[in-house]
């Protein structure tokens, strides 16, 4: 009975104490800087561009394509992208799974959601007009002239990318243009012949 009658008096005090903090023990400020403000010193102190000290964007060994020569015929091939383990794969328990020198087929597992367009950088506008908008477009190495990815990719607002070693190795490629996709547990290989009437899509 004596809760319940100090309940009204409670519920009276409450909005004269309404938003009234106490401390409780000693407190000390605090000593650690913003770490925003370290952020915002940090990026003020550096230099607007670093692109002077890598060189011209053509010389950088990260923008060199692969090469391809270029179609003579428009044919189609198919290669089944076959890899092999270069170590064992055990579970976390110790328990072997595959060995090493197991070989096996990645698109019996998984699906390719694109199609891949490769091309030299001159038939990048055949490219352009053959890509849908999830494909990819890899770029195979061009002449002394031609501008690289990036240049190409801002001037035409979509994504390129270039064509590597391994991508080159790993999918069978030996000319461009070539568009790239998969069937069934294959790998369909479309090479075309720009010159010899009109390309297949």
């Amino acid at each position: 009975m004596a809760l319940l009658a100090a309940l009204p008096a409670a519920a009276q005090a409450g909005p004269s104490t309404a938003g009234h903090a106490s401390t409780i023990g000693r407190t000390w400020p605090i000593a650690e800087p913003d770490a925003l403000a370290e952020i915002e010193a940090r990026v003020a102190g550096q230099p607007t561009s670093i692109s002077g000290k890598f060189g011209p964007r053509q010389n950088w060994t990260a923008m060199r394509s692969a090469t391809l020569t270029r179609a003579a015929v428009t044919r189609t091939r198919y290669v089944v992208p076959f890899y092999t383990l270069d170590q064992d794969i055990s579970l976390p328990g110790g328990r072997l799974l595959y060995a090493k020198g197991y070989t096996f087929n990645p698109l019996s597992y998984v699906t390719l959601p694109q199609r891949l367009i490769v091309v030299q950088p001159r038939d990048l506008d055949w490219a352009l007009r053959q890509a849908r908008s999830a494909d990819f477009i890899l770029l195979a190495a061009g002449g002394p002239r031609d501008a690289d990815a990036i240049t190409l990719g801002e001037r035409h607002a979509r994504a390129l990318f270039i064509l590597e070693d391994r991508v080159k190795d790993r999918l069978g490629l030996t000319a461009a243009p070539v568009i790239v996709h998969q069937v069934g547990q294959r790998l369909q290989l479309d090479e075309v012949r720009l010159d010899s009437g009109r390309p297949r899509s």
